[in-house]
């Protein structure tokens, strides 16, 4: 008996402890813990997301090259849009009928309950003839937001745009996104989208029964603050990137300009261009599918997805390689005679030169000198086989950026073209091949690809007497201007300093006395080299690569103007005026010389162009 009573008290005090948890629980639940009220007061209260306005972008002067701009979408919870007056409501926003119960059930198949845009980035304007009557419309809203604006509408290829995150982004990221959000889609917005995005904010705001705003819930206790992402300050020049533009328009190719000093790139452009703003607001997509289909391509970014046989002004490259390995002296000298004979074959030469020293045949661009330095590189080399020289040989051309890639600061890059001992194996069979089979090479042309970039490189090595920095296009990034490290070192080239000299003599000689006389610069040193790469498509392409002054030089730059034929035509003289308008800031040539190449259309010549020497 004594144990009945025992285990009936130990019952009903189990049952009573559990009775008082359960009362303390609905205490905190009901008196403390407002989350559940602000779950059942979904219908009053609504969750907005804000979001932070991007990282505003900076040319090297701190002029605002990308800005933001405040837009409103229009936002939608389908399973509070009842009774409404449709035709009213399509009146108010523009659209048909048709349209509206498309978006509608669009919203729908992303939830019923939640909201999603049925209308996006609506102007100030159209949100300000809207926002009076939005309460007659329950289930619809406003969401504030911001999207980019380029004042100078320049540089599209290098700042790139933003778009509205999928599902594949989404997962891409671990569902960092969310739908609605924007992220950099190419260019820097792209590179640089971890710093630019900011961090999402929200505000919980209470509504009334006509969904109109009645303020913050709790004085904002449950809201999160929007944090900005950073600025950006770019390298480019938009002194020298908005003439760069003027001068290539009408025109397919590249312009890249680059500090020596630094590897900063001054100047980008990829030729024909679009106005960025194109690619803002409703009709972002049809003007998208627009550039897409252009027959000009303006999204394809040629300095670094170009690649073009480099031409004469590959013959730099090689004078230093064949100092360096012993085989020229700068007073080496080899027979012309109009070309370069093989066999049966020749390579032509422009001029038939008596034999001409190293720094004569830079400045008069002797193929026969250059056919026959190769020879002695390839099949006379010092490592034992062809197969041995020419890997040394590739492995002095890429050590100036030339085959692969620079890992510049944009998406897509591509490395270039440079064939492998592999490569020939297979196409000659290993052992049956030698400089005369690839004699090609040896004057830029053949299986050569070089982009501009790696051209502009180039000359940054060339002007600095053996190194260069990674070019890139931002320079410092947030109010710390704080600087990547892979933008900081140097990249040596085992070529002796000494060696430069003799081609720099040369490629001065060719702007002073030479084939790009049209292009010298008063009272500034520019050394430079004219190239005309073959194309097998057609008129060969226009090339021009330079530094300036020759001294201490504030600028290495490559212009390259397809199908227009000899670099002393098109390339060299837009490079001139480049080049002096960063130094002097100002153009001392006359009006006719800069109308001619801002007036000329080379997509759709009508011009007769006169032969001269490249």
């Amino acid at each position: 008996m004594n144990i009945f009573f025992e285990r009936k008290y130990i019952i009903q005090a189990i049952l009573i402890f559990t009775c008082f948890i359960l009362i303390v629980r609905l205490f905190y639940i009901q008196v403390i813990d407002d989350s559940y009220f602000l779950s059942a007061n979904n219908n009053v209260l609504r969750k907005l997301t804000v979001y932070p306005a991007r990282g505003i972008i900076y040319d090297r002067q701190g002029k605002i090259i990308v800005q933001n701009e405040p837009v409103y979408d229009l936002m939608v919870i389908p399973r509070q849009a009842k009774n409404l007056d449709t035709i009213g409501f399509c009146k108010l926003i523009s659209i048909d009928k048709n349209e509206f119960i498309i978006r509608i059930n669009k919203a729908r198949k992303f939830s019923p309950y939640k909201a999603s845009i049925f209308a996006k980035q609506l102007s100030a304007r159209a949100y300000a003839s809207i926002q009076e009557r939005l309460f007659d419309y329950p289930g619809f809203f406003v969401q504030n937001r911001t999207v980019r604006r380029y004042p100078d509408s320049v540089a599209a290829q290098v700042l790139g745009y933003i778009g509205e995150v999928d599902e594949n982004r989404i997962k891409k990221t671990n569902n960092y996104y969310q739908i609605g959000d924007y992220i950099g889609i190419s260019g820097v917005e792209k590179s640089y989208e971890t710093v630019l995005r900011g961090q999402r904010g929200t505000k919980i705001i209470m509504v009334d029964a006509l969904n109109r705003d009645q303020g913050s819930y709790e004085q904002g206790k449950y809201d999160t603050t929007a944090i900005a992402g950073e600025k950006l300050i770019s390298s480019l020049d938009l002194r020298i990137q908005k003439l760069a533009e003027k001068l290539m328009r009408n025109k397919k190719g590249s312009v890249v300009a680059i500090e020596p000093s630094t590897g900063e790139i001054l100047c980008f452009v990829s030729s024909p261009t679009y106005d960025p703003n194109l690619l803002v607001g409703p009709e972002r997509g049809n003007n998208y599918i627009k550039l897409l289909k252009a027959p000009e391509k303006p999204l394809f970014i040629r300095p670094i997805m170009a690649q073009y046989p480099p031409g004469s002004i590959f013959k730099a490259v090689q004078a230093l390689i064949g100092q360096q390995e012993k085989v020229i002296t700068p007073e080496s000298r080899f027979p012309c005679n109009g070309g370069y004979s093989i066999g049966n074959r020749m390579v032509k030469c422009e001029h038939n030169h008596s034999p001409l020293n190293l720094n004569e045949s830079i400045a008069q661009s002797c193929n026969s000198y250059y056919c026959w330095l190769f020879k002695k590189l390839i099949d006379q080399g010092k490592y034992g086989s062809v197969e041995k020289n020419y890997l040394v040989w590739r492995d002095y051309i890429l050590q100036f950026g030339i085959g692969k890639k620079l890992d510049i600061d944009l998406p897509n890059e591509l490395g270039g073209l440079l064939p492998t001992v592999g490569f020939y194996d297979k196409y000659y069979s290993s052992g049956h091949w030698k400089s005369s089979t690839i004699i090609s090479l040896a004057i830029g042309q053949g299986e050569l690809g070089v982009t501009p970039l790696q051209m502009a490189n180039t000359m940054a090595i060339i002007a600095n007497r053996g190194f260069y920095y990674s070019p890139h296009l931002i320079k410092a990034i947030g109010k710390d201007q704080v600087k990547k490290e892979t933008y900081t070192t140097k990249h040596l080239v085992k070529i002796d300093s000494s060696y430069f000299n003799v081609v720099i003599d040369g490629m001065q000689q060719v702007v002073d006395h030479g084939t790009a006389t049209y292009a010298k610069i008063a009272d500034i040193a520019m050394c430079g080299k004219t190239g005309t790469a073959q194309n097998s498509h057609g008129k060969s392409h226009s090339v021009f690569v330079a530094f300036a002054p020759r001294n201490n030089p504030k600028i290495a730059i490559a212009v390259i103007v397809e199908n227009s034929g000899y670099g002393s035509t098109w390339a060299a003289p837009i490079a001139s005026l480049l080049v002096e308008k960063y130094i002097k800031d100002s153009i001392s040539r006359p009006a006719y010389y800069i109308d001619r190449l801002l007036n000329a259309d080379l997509i759709h010549p009508t011009f007769t162009e006169t032969k001269e020497s490249h």
